[in-house]
């Protein structure tokens, strides 16, 4: 028998980013799609039989510059390649995404267009790098990259089966369970991105899209515009732009953001998902963002009469104050409500969720259009909770 083992001491697997080939000869070549420096280390290989044992190991270095976007190449001819066919999805801050048919192999793709005067180039290049670095199936694949003098684009998979709470709300009984499941879809995806210490850090129903090409439907993430890589020797502080619903209290506080920002955003997202209501929602995005930091929500008889206590177990272990207190996206998965055994006690609540609610919530959210940053919001929290931020 022969075993590869990695940095770590684990063994190594055939993946998406792992490739182990044994030749005729008996040689053992190991490859590595997009090394990242967690690949850093020392790879042994073991082989065992019959007469005893050998072993030979080889070490890698790899450099890590960042997804600084210096590697991505701008195509400049797009208009003689695509053409466009019609607007999909909602508009983003500085970006709109179009359905274009590619003109010599006839498929179709999404573009993101991204306006130059919006935004700068080395922005839109550093989420094209994260996008080139992070492949994954639950993570919407970039193709290419182009510009023209007024704008940047981005050529994405084109994914049509729509958004993720559209979606729940078009079953006719929408269960617990099913909530569960597409949680867990979720979660799935962001451990892959924490994996490559990336934090998404826009995480929001917009954002998470179905895919039902598979037997089993499963879902993409969508829009790294935001996301960043997370370093050990720098901190970073995200700004806080438009509505804040779903939104950790250290974007609100201009504290550091981690991972741990973008689990909040999965607690937010499984009590919408439930519920139907946003539970830290007030009459203003300043109102709303008070509301966050000082962890001022529960659970309403009215919305949760028929809901679990172990999904009710998994939203507020996820909305914990203090980000280090949160649970990874690791261990998110191997909560009972999330987990593959089922929920606590192995039964789900076996009453349909109501989703009038839910209906609701998502055409209020289809009116959003706010991109304001929300202004002096630190003050504002520090005032209201007596200056103890």
């Amino acid at each position: 028998s022969v075993t590869l083992k990695g940095p770590d001491q684990n063994p190594v697997t055939s993946n998406a980013r792992f490739t182990i080939d044994i030749g005729d000869t008996g040689d053992i070549l190991l490859k590595i799609c997009n090394l990242m420096p967690q690949d850093t280390g020392i790879y042994t290989c073991v082989a065992v039989n019959d007469h005893g044992s050998a072993s030979s190991s080889a070490s890698i270095k790899v450099q890590d510059s960042g997804y600084d976007g210096t590697g991505i190449q701008w195509k400049e001819n797009f208009e003689s390649t695509f053409s466009e066919m019609c607007e999909i999805g909602r508009r983003g801050r500085f970006s709109v995404v179009r359905k274009c048919l590619n003109k010599s192999t006839k498929k179709e793709v999404a573009v993101k267009f991204v306006s130059k005067k919006m935004q700068k180039k080395e922005q839109v290049a550093h989420e094209a790098d994260v996008l080139r670095h992070v492949q994954h199936h639950q993570l919407v694949a970039l193709l290419d990259t182009y510009e023209s003098p007024t704008s940047l684009m981005l050529i994405l998979e084109l994914l049509e089966d729509g958004r993720l709470l559209d979606y729940l709300v078009a079953h006719d009984e929408l269960m617990e369970e099913k909530v569960a499941f597409f949680v867990r879809e979720t979660l799935e995806a962001l451990q892959h991105l924490h994996t490559c210490r990336v934090a998404h850090l826009d995480l929001k129903p917009e954002n998470i899209l179905v895919d039902l090409r598979s037997p089993t439907p499963g879902v993409k993430l969508v829009d790294l515009g935001d996301a960043v890589q997370l370093s050990a020797h720098r901190r970073y502080v995200h700004l806080l732009l438009g509505n804040p619903e779903f939104a950790a209290p250290e974007l609100i506080r201009g504290t550091p953001v981690s991972v741990a920002t973008d689990a909040w955003s999965v607690g937010v997202l499984a009590y919408v998902a439930l519920s139907g209501v946003s539970p830290f929602l007030d009459e203003s995005p300043e109102e709303t963002c008070v509301n966050i930091c000082r962890l001022d929500f529960c659970f309403p008889d009215e919305y949760f009469r028929h809901v679990s206590q172990a999904a009710r177990d998994f939203v507020s272990s996820a909305l914990q104050q203090d980000p280090r207190k949160r649970p990874s996206a690791t261990s998110c998965l191997q909560h009972p409500w999330v987990g593959r055994g089922g929920a606590h006690g192995g039964e789900y609540s076996k009453t349909p969720l109501d989703t009038t609610r839910l209906a609701t919530f998502i055409e209020r959210r289809r009116q959003l259009n706010d991109v304001r940053p929300v202004t002096n919001i630190k003050a504002l929290v520090s005032s209201s909770m007596g200056n103890t931020l």
